[in-house]
């Protein structure tokens, strides 16, 4: 039945995968998009410049602050937040196509964004969080990235922790000890919010189909 089901028509999923800095979110979202051709990452809008090399429309959407206070006053980001004098925002208009397409989003946003997104988007966001399996395992991790600075690991632990708190607030929660059981756990919630009965938008012409 979950291949029969997996070939109707239904709506996309809004995947939203949180994290603290070094537990390893972007490298499962990366493994998630190479291995899943129906999923698409969610492009923000933001008032930074663009780096050397990025794209608009495929980074990001570049917005000066005038025009990106426009959007949010408009109600035309789902979710948005400043971080020292930038704002970066998930514009709506094309994650409700893509919803409505039924093409999947993910989303490598904080706690706050998944807040913010379910509130927007309440039947459509499936939160995941991922944990490391253990502070210790964190600080090493982050020491990994070339970070030596007492004080800099010091406040990025402060971070981490206080991120660690929110994960009670998703709908599931993985500890990355492995990362290929990581991202096949990962896989697995996706699957199961793709087969989500409300999600089938098919599913009654099927089974009337079948009664005939």
């Amino acid at each position: 039945m979950s291949t029969l089901l997996s070939t109707l028509p239904r709506r996309g999923v809004c995947l939203v995968i949180a994290a603290p800095s070094g537990a390893g979110k972007s490298s499962i979202t990366r493994a998630l998009l190479q291995a899943e051709p129906d999923l698409m990452l969610s492009v923000s809008a933001t008032t930074r410049a663009p780096r050397p090399g990025e794209e608009e429309g495929v980074h990001y959407y570049f917005r000066s602050p005038a025009e990106f206070e426009a959007m949010a006053r408009n109600d035309e980001l789902l979710e948005w937040a400043t971080v020292f004098g930038r704002s970066y925002g998930t514009p709506r208009a094309p994650v409700e196509a893509a919803l409505a397409a039924g093409r999947d989003v993910v989303f490598d946003i904080d706690w706050q964004g998944h807040r913010q997104l379910r509130d927007a988007l309440p039947r459509d966001v499936v939160g995941l969080f991922v944990l490391p399996p253990s502070l210790a395992v964190l600080e090493e991790r982050l020491r990994g990235r070339g970070t030596d600075d007492p004080a800099e690991i010091a406040r990025r632990m402060r971070a981490a922790r206080a991120e660690i708190a929110h994960a009670p607030e998703f709908d599931h929660v993985l500890v990355n000890a492995d990362f290929a059981t990581a991202v096949a756990g990962a896989r697995a919630v996706l699957q199961a919010a793709r087969l989500a009965t409300g999600r089938q938008t098919g599913l009654p012409a099927f089974i009337t189909a079948l009664d005939g």
